[in-house]
């Protein structure tokens, strides 16, 4: 092997006038939405820990550090290649678009673009050099996010990627901390960058870090820890077996699944105390369990009142493999709906994912199936109403802006019992300082000022299906949120009832900008097949209305044909008292009744009485 070299860099200094080719076999970009939410969380909160809005830009060179891993690259044919590396540096080339975007025009603003580009001989060339991503990685630069449903799989995730990293940014990275944020990015996060001479080096560094399996995980370490502890050498044999099934199971799942399980578990049962929210203040037991629970078990041995081979044995021979089999059947239910725990699968829709410790925290291994199931749902209908109201009033609902509430709120349903859990959680939603009516709220306006905007566009396609959904269910349908959410078969977007053609309207608007405020009100939305808008998003609403007579029963509510041959939806207006009717024409007023019409549907389907409906009390 020749000379290696490995050295700690800033992303500025690994970014800045840099240019990287990634190796056709490897070109696939396959980051997750899971990936890029716990970048972004990792993120900010370690740079919110420090930051302080009265301080000024200079103090950002005071702020602590972040270590992102490792990158590997090799040199040849007068090029540098990324063997290892290449899934992380484009997260972060989208994330530094999505921070050049948001900042604008503004003068303090931080000179991003050459970290993501540099200018040779007047050509660009993006610093990941892959040819197939460039017209889309141009479009996104310049604010255009393009239609890709028909490119390649890295295209297609690159975009959908753009998009989360915009949406996932906490509001706590507002206009005052943006600035600051981009110098401590740039200049306090690292990477350690180890250069090869030769590919075959390069690769024999890679196998050495990746694939020869030789690294105890953290969940190695805790499971050796937690059996060197049990004397008892038949029982030590019988918890090995009990966890390695568990985890097993886990792993079918998706990767990291075993260790997010056993987070979730110890955070939701064990975690006593969470970072302060002040500057400078350090991690206590649930941020360390989301980094270093082996080590933390360990310390916390005495409080977990594991002394004895007995408490050991129940510890990892009871008490894990229950949590983590539910925190399976939570997985499994988030994923695909499951009959009793639809709860779970609305929860998870929003890309929420500390509703598993706080799911987790009021069940008791004592419990019956049935208790079980009800405290599930619960704690999960609890959570789809406080995400639903937080969304319509443009409150992020990021980790690290709730997971200081959720931590509270764990410890306090931690082991309750049903009529106690319902008590707690309605006092929680009763005290939230926003709801679907935004009255008596100062700025805060609920649905009379939702509308579709890159932010809010993945909680209004929720929102969209779930309210479509609930009105086919009670007319007697068997629509669920899946049906409009996940359908295999029937890709569904949310389609404007006004085209975009503000012309079509100056009797009522007199700018183009008037118009689109409007026109982009959740009022004037649906959700309907792709095809549907490719083939008449552009007519007037006259041409349109008699198509939506076979979509959805939401959409087919706007025809009158709706209020004659539909006698399950009639009964069910009838029953809920709900002011639909049909509109001939679609005029302001009309938007703006139908807005309140969505509201009210809102206010049953995400109603605080479901709490005690759920646990049948």
């Amino acid at each position: 092997m020749k000379q290696i070299v490995a050295s700690a860099k800033s992303v500025s200094q690994i970014l800045k006038g840099q240019r990287y080719s990634v190796d056709y076999y490897q070109r696939e970009y396959r980051w997750e939405n899971k990936q890029a939410r716990e970048l972004i969380d990792d993120l900010t909160e370690q740079f919110l820990a420090d930051f302080d809005p009265t301080d000024d830009r200079e103090s950002v060179q005071d702020y602590g550090h972040y270590y992102l891993g490792s990158i590997i690259l090799s040199s040849r044919d007068k090029e540098v290649f990324i063997v290892d590396g290449q899934q992380r540096l484009t997260t972060l080339t989208l994330l530094l678009m999505v921070l050049h975007r948001r900042q604008g025009t503004r003068e303090d603003r931080v000179e991003l673009k050459d970290l993501i580009f540099s200018m040779k001989y007047g050509k660009k060339d993006f610093n990941l050099a892959v040819p197939d991503r460039a017209v889309v990685m141009e479009s996104l630069l310049n604010g255009i996010t393009p239609e890709v449903s028909d490119a390649t799989e890295s295209v297609q995730t690159i975009v959908a990627r753009y998009q989360d990293l915009d949406a996932l940014i906490p509001g706590e990275i507002n206009e005052k901390a943006l600035p600051y944020f981009c110098d401590w990015l740039t200049e306090h996060v690292h990477l350690v960058e180890i250069s090869a001479t030769t590919e075959e080096d390069a690769y024999t560094i890679f196998e050495t870090m990746n694939d020869r399996g030789l690294s105890l995980t953290p969940l190695d370490m805790l499971k050796g820890y937690l059996l060197a502890h049990i004397s008892d050498a038949p029982k030590r044999n019988l918890a090995a077996k009990v966890w390695r099934e568990r985890i097993e199971a886990l792993r079918k799942i998706g990767k990291d699944e075993d260790s997010d399980a056993v987070k979730a578990w110890l955070r939701a049962k064990h975690a006593k105390t969470v970072r302060e929210r002040n500057r400078g203040a350090e991690n206590r037991d649930f941020e360390r369990i989301g980094t270093e629970f082996h080590r933390w078990v360990d310390k916390a041995s005495d409080v977990l009142g594991l002394k004895t081979t007995d408490d050991f044995f129940h510890f990892t021979h009871e008490e894990m493999p229950y949590f983590v089999r539910q925190y399976q059947r939570l997985r499994e239910a988030s994923d695909n709906i499951k009959p009793g725990l639809e709860p779970v699968y609305h929860v998870a829709a929003f890309n929420f994912t500390l509703h598993y410790p706080l799911i987790l925290a009021p069940l008791n291994l004592t419990d019956s199936p049935e208790v079980v199931d009800r405290k599930i749902c619960v704690v999960a209908t609890f959570l789809d109403i406080l995400l639903a109201r937080r969304a319509v009033n443009y409150l992020t609902l990021t980790f690290s802006a709730l997971s200081y509430t959720i931590f509270n709120i764990m410890k306090e349903i931690r082991g309750k019992d049903l009529p106690d859990l319902v008590r707690l959680l309605r006092h929680r939603l009763d005290e939230q300082d926003c709801d679907f009516s935004g009255a008596n709220k100062g700025h805060r306006k609920g649905f009379d000022g939702f509308a579709l905007n890159q932010w809010s566009k993945r909680y209004i396609k929720v929102l969209l299906a779930r309210m479509t959904a609930y009105v086919e269910q009670q007319s007697g349908l068997g629509s669920t949120a899946a049906t409009y959410l996940a359908n295999p078969k029937v890709r569904y977007e949310i389609e404007h009832i006004w085209a975009d053609h503000p012309e079509r309207h100056t009797d009522e608007f007199t700018s183009p900008a008037d118009f689109d405020d409007f026109r982009n009100r959740i009022g004037g939305l649906l959700l309907l097949p792709k095809s549907f808008n490719a083939s008449y998003g552009d007519l007037k609403y006259e041409e349109k209305l008699p198509r939506y007579v076979s979509q959805n029963l939401l959409a087919w509510s706007l025809h009158p044909q709706c209020y004659s041959h539909n006698p399950g939806f009639k009964q069910f207006i009838a029953r809920t008292g709900l002011l639909f009717r049909s509109h001939s024409s679609f005029k302001k007023a009309d938007l703006e009744a139908r807005s309140q019409l969505y509201r009210k549907l809102a206010e049953q389907i995400w109603n605080p009485e479901r709490l005690t409906e759920e646990a049948g009390t």
